[in-house]
């Protein structure tokens, strides 16, 4: 596996690919929480809070995570070498934690310039430093779960296709309507009782777990979550396996 996690990491910065991510999140993040006027805006909302940064981040991670992952198996596809890797010595689990741990580290490599937000934030309250601590590094908690299940979307899509972007947009589809799709359809229940679908989505959790407060619930649904989706890429390299 950590042959594999190796491979992956030099893969992306031996190109210019991991540094474009990391600029691409930071410079998305910087123009909409200080730059663009609107909702996300943290100089116009007039409060030091960095709540606006992490409402942000579901939304670009549902395109820039796709982005990352969408090579891990598609272009082993591509370029042949698919049948190589799948009869190395080690484990179809071990393969898939290789790719999956690679484009997840690169993500998390991602959101860690994000705390010079936090200086700024720190700067900005009045008195300086009055922000709620609890509820950011719970916020930072539930980020890195996030980008763990989208990561293991993006990974499940790859493995389904050669095609790069066939990948991203099954990837960015998936990640949409896991994160949305089940609180919107709640909230538009017309009879009015939702019958728990909300729960079911990452938004409830992610919402639940960023205000501070760790619930085993909200761990157990991502945990559980992310290994649904890294054991059904696991299936799915066992029947390309079986068919070559």
């Amino acid at each position: 596996m950590l042959a594999i996690l190796n491979k992956e990491i030099q893969s992306f910065f031996s190109s210019p690919i991991g540094y474009l991510v990391i600029g691409i999140f930071l410079v998305a993040c910087g123009l909409f929480l200080f730059i663009f006027p609107g909702e996300y805006n943290i100089l116009d909302s007039g409060f030091a809070d960095i709540k606006a940064f992490f409402n942000l981040a579901p939304w670009i991670f549902i395109f820039l995570i796709p982005a990352i992952s969408m090579k891990s198996f598609a272009e082993e596809k591509r370029q042949g070498t698919m049948e190589l890797l799948l009869t190395r010595p080690i484990g179809f689990g071990q393969l898939v934690l290789g790719k999956y741990f690679g484009a997840l580290l690169l993500v998390i490599l991602a959101i860690i310039p994000s705390f010079l937000y936090l200086i700024t934030i720190h700067q900005l309250g009045n008195p300086v430093g009055n922000f709620d601590v609890g509820a950011t590094l719970g916020s930072y908690l539930g980020l890195i779960f996030l980008a763990g299940c989208y990561t293991a979307i993006g990974i499940f899509s790859s493995s389904l296709t050669q095609n790069q972007i066939v990948a991203f947009i099954i990837a960015v589809f998936l990640c949409f309507l896991s994160y949305f799709a089940f609180e919107g359809i709640s909230s538009a229940s017309i009879s009015g009782g939702n019958y728990g679908l909300e729960y079911l989505g990452i938004s409830y959790h992610y919402q639940s777990i960023s205000r501070g407060v760790i619930d085993s619930r909200d761990v157990i649904y991502f945990i559980s979550f992310i290994f649904l989706f890294l054991k059904l890429t696991e299936i799915r390299l066992k029947n390309l396996q079986q068919k070559s």
